[in-house]
């Protein structure tokens, strides 16, 4: 029975990822034209980024202008590995890797800038100490409303920078972990036998991810209010996009891939085509975020007011109110 089954499948569909060559080999108009275009996208993506850099540099003080420049390449950076991921499909590993590394650090440089808005760490300490912080946020702790309010101190400002920088510094570990295993053949994604290596990093990653979420979660959730002048709530909605397409889209894909859910396609494998239909996908989506990304950090703001301005204006619209009542 096994013997009937094996000889209607396609040999290709057993195979390792197809070469670059192959690839070029087997392309019709409609696939030339769709590679180009792609191609194309990629490149305009990572000009565009360049040259936001430099407008950046130009225009924003350091050390903000070094933050905005990381966050700003997280669509750019992972739009060109899913471009050379594309076009040479045994090196998906190393490209999504690598997109998955530099994405770890945005997620700790998110948090820095927003506390680089408020002037820096001593700044921010000078406005927050003191006052209690709301922490059942997502995505640990959402569903705890009853967690109580914890009081902002340099030693919980240290802590919540650690658990965002923990995942930037042990994913890159882990990649590389992976990579070596992957070279003597010991790490296999479609391995989920209790012996796999993958099955035992992989769930350890989820577990980095959500821990490094939490502390960015924590400081935007407490301090959003006062940020909405620079446009800092679209620009972690684009931030937590890019999160959710990168990683979430990327490993419904996979998981489809593995099931069997998407087809094989010679010279493609189900997984081999299931990690490209992600990679054009990805392309697509980090082009649209980096054009809407762009009319965010584009511009220059002036430096949010001091706590005690914002004190002042609040006694000023309050004496205006209690006049109008007396008025009345």
């Amino acid at each position: 029975m096994e013997e009937v089954i094996n000889s209607t499948i396609d040999p290709a569909c057993l195979q390792e990822p197809p070469l670059a060559i192959d690839i070029i080999k087997q392309l019709d108009l409609f696939g030339f034209c769709q590679y180009s275009i792609l191609t194309f996208l990629s490149c305009v993506t990572l000009l565009l980024y360049l040259e936001q850099c430099v407008y950046i540099y130009k225009k924003v003080p350091y050390p903000k202008k070094t933050t905005i420049i990381w966050i700003n390449g997280a669509a750019p950076v992972i739009a060109t590995m899913s471009c050379f991921g594309m076009w040479i499909p045994r090196a998906v590993m190393f490209t999504d890797m690598t997109s998955n590394c530099y994405f770890a650090v945005v997620v700790y440089k998110i948090l820095v800038l927003m506390i680089q808005e408020f002037g820096g760490t001593n700044d921010f300490l000078e406005r927050f100490s003191g006052k209690t912080f709301k922490v059942s946020t997502g995505p640990c702790c959402c569903c705890c409303p009853c967690l109580p309010r914890v009081p902002m101190s340099r030693r919980l400002l240290f802590w919540l920078k650690l658990g965002a920088l923990q995942y930037a510094i042990l994913k890159t570990v882990l990649s590389i972990l992976s990579i070596i295993l992957w070279t003597n053949g010991n790490f296999d994604l479609a391995d989920l036998e209790i012996t796999g290596t993958a099955i035992w990093i992989n769930p350890f990653i989820g577990v980095l991810t959500i821990t490094s979420l939490w502390p960015v979660a924590i400081i935007f959730m407490n301090t959003n209010s006062f940020l909405r002048s620079i446009k800092m709530i679209p620009k972690y909605a684009m931030y937590q996009l890019v999160l959710v397409l990168s990683q979430l889209q990327t490993s419904i894909i996979n998981i489809l891939a593995l099931d069997g859910t998407i087809a094989c396609a010679p010279p493609f494998s189900s997984q081999a085509r299931g990690s490209m239909l992600s990679q054009q996908m990805m392309i697509m989506e980090m082009f649209i975020i980096t054009l809407v990304t762009r009319c965010f950090y584009r511009r220059t703001y002036d430096p949010l007011p001091s706590e005690a301005c914002d004190n002042d204006k609040n006694a000023q619209v309050a004496m205006q109110t209690a006049l109008v009542e007396h008025d009345v």
